[in-house]
């Protein structure tokens, strides 16, 4: 990994900060390495070729962050490229009926490549005889040994328990594999992949930029909510999966109570939790050349009226120029534009920094988290 840029602090006081700031870095690293111009995974897929002609699904089983990365695959996979995905725990792939009818490829994603209930999945999925793809961060680890094929993320060590910079990186390996899925099947041409390919190599400088004013923010918003014991996180599509990902983030550094919620499920139980001492963090970002993703937005923030009107606490997490998000919210924090499907990468960061500073101003060890280890390498 390259040093971080020089609008980070000189120094950090914890690996999960610096890691959080060598995203920029770790998400260019890791697109460079699977991209050749216009073509995506020249090699990595090679051993699967035949099955890419024929297969009919993708199953992704994977764990913990991983498993909220491959809810993002699912929909970045289905709406790109037109193929069913389903997303499986990898603690109960084993324990599920056969592929029936189906002719699936199994993805596999962790960061270890050392994960047992992934590599038990992994294992029986080659068992009932699919072909097999991992997505990791170690290269000479046992789940790339013993995959069909094998796509790395490129982010260096991964030293705090929290996945951070992994877990941006699996996200654009994703946003890859349904482009390269969709140019597969014909859906796309190579001038469309091609600018595709072009806003995710956008990404990375957004990202440095924009680094220093949310580590600001959040940690003015940590000061702000620090004491509150829970925290709901919700989303709409895509963002429903970011919603989970920023709650676990929260969850497992400063042990508060916290959940991820699609935010149309706010009435059917949820609401009941709204009041002044409930943050309610809202993804509310937008692509004004989306029309669906315009439609979800003015959902959204139809939901956060009806919470600020219930007396909550409203986080916004909105595009730049969007000053309706404004209006409903206590605090909102701007991300730059991209498009839908990429909006994910950006607005997991803050939400990243906004867990690491309530952790640190409530004394937990956010490199080491109680009960945790990087790898579950035990059943």
């Amino acid at each position: 990994m390259k040093s971080v840029p020089q609008s980070a602090p000189a120094s950090f006081p914890h690996h999960m900060l610096r890691e959080i700031y060598e995203q920029p870095e770790a998400l260019r690293e890791t697109v460079k390495r699977h991209v050749a111009g216009d073509i995506i995974f020249p090699d990595e897929l090679t051993a699967i070729e035949s099955a890419l002609l024929t297969f009919q699904k993708i199953i992704i089983a994977a764990s913990g962050s991983s498993r909220h990365a491959g809810l993002v695959g699912e929909i970045l996979i289905e709406d790109l490229s037109g193929i069913a995905v389903d997303v499986e725990y990898a603690s109960e792939y084993v324990y599920r009926s056969t592929h029936a009818t189906a002719d699936p490829i199994v993805m596999v994603i962790t960061q270890s490549g050392e994960t047992a209930d992934t590599l038990a999945a992994l294992r029986e999925a080659i068992t009932r005889g699919a072909k097999t793809v991992a997505l990791c961060n170690v290269a000479d680890s046992t789940v790339t040994r013993e995959a069909n094929s094998t796509l790395l993320t490129y982010t260096g060590q991964e030293v705090a328990v929290p996945a951070t910079k992994s877990f941006t990186a699996q996200l654009a390996v994703l946003y890859l594999f349904a482009l390269f899925l969709a140019r597969k099947r014909g859906r796309m041409t190579s001038e469309v992949i091609r600018a595709h390919i072009q806003h995710l190599l956008d990404l990375p400088e957004a990202l440095r930029k924009a680094l220093p004013g949310w580590d600001a923010q959040a940690k003015e918003m940590a000061e702000k909510f620090g004491k509150a014991s829970t925290v709901m996180y919700l989303g709409r599509g895509v963002h429903y999966a970011i919603a989970r990902e920023a709650a676990l983030k929260l969850k497992e550094i400063s042990y508060a109570s916290a959940e991820g919620f699609p935010a149309g499920e706010l009435k059917h139980g949820p609401n009941a939790l709204v009041d002044e001492r409930v943050p309610v963090v809202v993804l509310a970002t937008c692509d004004r050349n989306d029309p669906d993703s315009m439609l979800r937005y003015h959902k959204t923030l139809s939901t956060m009226e009806e919470i600020k009107h219930r007396g909550g606490q409203v986080i916004a997490v909105a595009s730049e120029g969007e000053g309706a998000a404004k209006g409903a919210a206590s605090r909102v924090v701007f991300v730059p534009p991209a498009p839908e499907l990429l909006l994910p990468i950006l607005e997991i960061v803050p939400l990243q920094l906004f867990a690491y500073h309530m952790a640190v101003l409530n004394g937990c060890d956010v490199d080491h988290p109680r009960n945790l280890v990087k790898a579950v390498v035990e059943e």
